[in-house]
């Protein structure tokens, strides 16, 4: 580990430097830069390259925060719109939560959170330049680049620009978002988040975003969706609590066995120590841990038996349209004629194999079937989840 690459003090010192700016706003950032920044130097056995890219995206998230406290400073109108009630799709990763994102994108009724404007929201997008921003093509530019480095990702994870992104982006200028032990192996900082971190400034932090994104192209009704809302569905409802929730459901050793590959790949971007049973040996215990919590969040009341709808996988890929047309109808929406038409149309333009697919196996993963199905089970029998065939 090179001497200072992951100095909180001097990557928040550059972020300030870069910026010209120095109010970050609640300070609630500061203990999860701690816990991240020391995790990385610690434990996720960084290269050089990895200690490069690591910093900077630390410094690109303060850079945001920064940016964002100010422009909210200077337009205080901004505060004063609601976020419509979203509709927020809550699924484990590997459960065709991307693909069911992406289709619901398609409905001009529907806002989703693009890529390009997430990853660079200053100055918030403005409705006459939507399609046209010059962010998109330098957004674009830069996934290309990761396709470079870690080719074979983009097969098991489609990018883009004008795709949706997810939650995890926007939480991570609050450094409490699961998009770190996603990207590194950070397990100090997992502990801490899921299991000692207080969400809800997070949450206060993904609702100032929304404002920010929505005030000068505005959000007809918001469809967001993140794997990294299961650990914490109580505070998500309690910043937003008309949210409805889609949450789907796929066989818990599938996405074990699906999620440590593709893991395997993302996080060659950052070091070389990676290997797939280890990954299913971290990231296991987190997961079953995700579903677990998602159980009790039905039984304890935390989530409304009516604000939600579970959708099974093999179901949904088995017919897209038949699932979608059932959320729609549970949440009281029209799917009308235009908006279907698009959806189909990107469905036909998108395939699972466009990229090349994603082949994995659970025996991969090193880990026992029998152990991980039984502790599975809780989760599998409260939804009615079928366990697939393990290879």
């Amino acid at each position: 580990m090179t001497d200072n690459v992951l100095d909180t003090e001097r990557l928040v010192a550059a972020a300030v430097e870069g910026t010209g700016l120095d109010d970050f706003g609640e300070p609630t950032w500061q203990a999860g830069l701690e816990h991240y920044a020391e995790s990385l130097r610690g434990e996720a056995h960084l290269h050089e390259l990895g200690e490069q890219i690591a910093s900077g995206e630390i410094v690109e998230y303060l850079s945001t925060r920064l940016g964002l406290v100010d422009w909210r400073k200077s337009h205080p109108e901004v505060a004063d719109a609601d976020v419509v009630p979203p509709i927020v799709i809550v699924g484990q990763a590997r459960t065709g939560t991307t693909i069911l994102h992406d289709l619901l994108a398609q409905d001009p009724a529907n806002r989703v959170p693009l890529t390009w404007e997430v990853d660079r929201p200053l100055p918030p997008p403005e409705t006459a330049t939507y399609e046209t921003d010059p962010r998109i093509a330098a957004s674009q530019e830069l996934l290309d680049g990761v396709e470079l480095v870690i080719p074979g990702f983009q097969a098991m994870h489609p990018m883009g620009a004008r795709l949706p992104q997810e939650c995890v982006r926007m939480t991570g200028a609050d450094f409490r978002s699961m998009i770190f032990p996603t990207q590194y192996r950070v397990p100090s900082y997992a502990h801490w988040l899921l299991d000692e971190a207080d969400m809800a400034p997070a949450y206060r932090w993904h609702r100032l975003y929304l404002q920010h994104l929505q005030s000068r192209h505005p959000a007809p009704r918001w469809v967001l969706k993140s794997p990294g809302h299961l650990w914490c569905l109580g505070a998500l409802l309690a910043e937003y609590p008309d949210a409805l929730l889609v949450q789907t459901h796929r066989d818990p050793l599938r996405i074990i066995a699906s999620l440590s590959s593709l893991m395997s790949v993302l996080r060659r971007l950052g070091s070389d120590d990676i290997s797939i049973p280890d990954i299913a040996s971290e990231f296991a215990g987190y997961l079953v841990d995700g579903l677990d919590r998602s159980v009790a969040a039905r039984t304890d009341g935390t989530v409304p038996p009516g604000r939600v709808v579970d959708v099974q996988f093999r179901a949904f890929m088995a017919d897209p349209f038949a699932t979608i047309h059932e959320i729609y109808e549970h949440l009281g929406l029209e799917l009308g004629a235009d908006a279907e038409r698009r959806m189909r149309a990107f469905l036909a333009d998108n395939t699972t194999e466009k990229h090349g697919g994603h082949h994995y196996t659970f025996a991969d993963t090193g880990l026992d079937g029998q152990e991980w199905r039984a502790l599975t089970r809780n989760y599998q029998e409260y939804f009615d989840v079928e366990s697939e065939p393990l290879t």
